[in-house]
Parts: structure tokens; sequence; C-alpha cells
């Protein structure tokens, strides 16, 4: 298991701003525009999202997280990347329990997520199917697209334990 410290971060710092923008580049060369829900670094700034970064002993980031309140009892999954050099080492798992937690902590009642639905989002997908992410429809402000798919888990019930146990 590769050693880790996840902790909230301002996305504006240099090596985040740097992960974003590849995250934002990624996101338009494999969605339409208006299928692109990412958020940039003046969004992920807002005082309803919570931001989290990993990162390793020696202090490089491995990747990042949000967590967006949608209404008091109801959390958004945003901007969750991994940096290239530390994929497939657990780093996403890391941050998505720790953001799970952070939503149990805060009283939500669950926890959504939009992603998209191209073979470039099927490591995302098993992600969250393996932490207890059920499809769902659309929620919030979003809509039916072709290109969006929707995953929500319960995070005062066993869904939250079975995410925080992966």
């Amino acid at each position: 298991m590769l050693s880790m410290h996840i902790v909230p971060e301002d996305p504006a710092t240099p090596d985040i701003v740097a992960l974003l923008e590849e995250h934002l580049d990624d996101m338009r060369d494999t969605s339409p525009p208006e299928s692109v829900h990412a958020l940039d670094v003046s969004r992920l700034q807002r005082a309803d999202i919570a931001f989290l970064a990993a990162r390793d002993d020696a202090g490089a980031l491995l990747g990042v997280g949000a967590l967006a309140e949608l209404d008091p009892g109801h959390g958004e999954l945003k901007s969750m990347r991994t940096a290239s050099p530390a994929r497939g080492r657990g780093v996403a798992g890391a941050i998505l329990a720790e953001l799970l937690r952070l939503a149990q902590a805060r009283g939500y009642a669950r926890v959504s997520l939009e992603t998209g639905t191209h073979e470039y989002f099927s490591a995302a997908h098993r992600l969250y199917e393996r932490a207890g992410f059920a499809p769902t429809g659309p929620f919030s402000d979003y809509t039916e697209d072709p290109h969006s798919r929707y995953f929500t888990i319960r995070v005062e019930t066993d869904g939250a334990e079975n995410a925080l146990e992966g």
C-alpha cells in the first residue's frame, strides 16, 4: 500500500492546478462541451466544496477529490483525479473513502456523482461500483445525457461502511 496523507488543500496550489487542468483537458477530449461537468479551480474554491489532496511522504501530489454540498442531506463528488504515476496504487479509493467519511460527518444521507459513459471512464465506473455506488438517474441540475452516467450511495447505512472498507 502506498503511504499517503489526505488533507484539505487549496485547489489553487500550482501542482494541483496542473493536475486539474489535465483533468479538464481529458474531459474536453472525451465528451462534448455540454457534457463536461468538471469544475475549474475557482469553482472548487467555493465555501460549499471540500477539496482534498493526497500526497506521499515526500509531498508529491498523488490525487485530488472534492465534495460539494447539494443540500443539507446530499453531497456530490467532484474532480476525482489521480496523478498518472500513482494510478493503480489505491489513491482514488483512499480519497473516495475520505470524502465519504466527510459526507457522513456532514450528515449527508447520500452522495451522488456524474461521470462519463465512454471507455475512458471504465476505471472510474469500477471504482464507484466496488465502493457500493449504484447507478441512478440524473440528480440536482443534471438531465438525461448519453454522455453522462450517474451513481449514488447512501452514507448513513451499510453503504458508507462498504465504501470505507474498499
